[in-house]
């Protein structure tokens, strides 16, 4: 395998754990969460970044810690559910490696994301709907992945799975 892998979806998709069990498959591949790396560069959970600073002020850190991490080679890059939305971090991430848009309905991201009060653009009286206007905001760009995975129907070995044999196919 040449190519480097990225992680696009809405929060609560997946991106990180099927990246960590991914690179548990592919030891070779440096598995990298950029809000995980992020937190560590500022000592700032996101949620206190966007407290304390702002949403512009975040995305810029997301848009340098895109820009310092898609070098090299065998790497796999999860990104923040935003960072997509920004036409040059779309740009660097889908010249970068295989970016796989994993996709999940409305019902199953609530579901996942119900107890999780870490996440600063769903903390409202009304999150399922801030979700439901966010995943109809996003998913324009999200479908210019290269791969769209479905996940609504998969377990974590399926959703990797798909994602080894879109890899493999490529080197084809």
């Amino acid at each position: 395998m040449e190519s480097n892998i990225v992680l696009v979806g809405m929060p609560a998709s997946g991106k990180t754990t099927i990246g960590m069990k991914l690179s548990e498959v592919l030891r070779n591949y440096a598995f990298i969460d950029t809000d995980r790396l992020i937190e560590k560069t500022t000592g700032m959970q996101i949620r206190e970044i966007f407290e304390k600073h702002s949403e512009d002020y975040f995305r810029k850190l997301e848009y340098d810690t895109i820009k310092l991490v898609c070098n090299g080679k065998n790497k796999i890059i999860s990104i923040g559910g935003g960072a997509f939305e920004n036409p040059d971090n779309r740009s660097t991430l889908l010249n970068f490696g295989r970016v796989f848009y994993l996709k999940s309905n409305l019902d199953v991201l609530y579901y996942r994301i119900s107890d999780d009060n870490s996440r600063p653009l769903l903390s409202s009286q009304d999150p399922k709907t801030v979700l439901e206007k966010l995943l109809k905001k996003r998913e324009e760009n999200y479908k210019k992945a290269h791969v769209i995975i479905d996940t609504d129907e998969l377990d974590e070995q399926g959703i990797i799975d798909l994602i080894l044999g879109s890899i493999n196919a490529t080197r084809t």
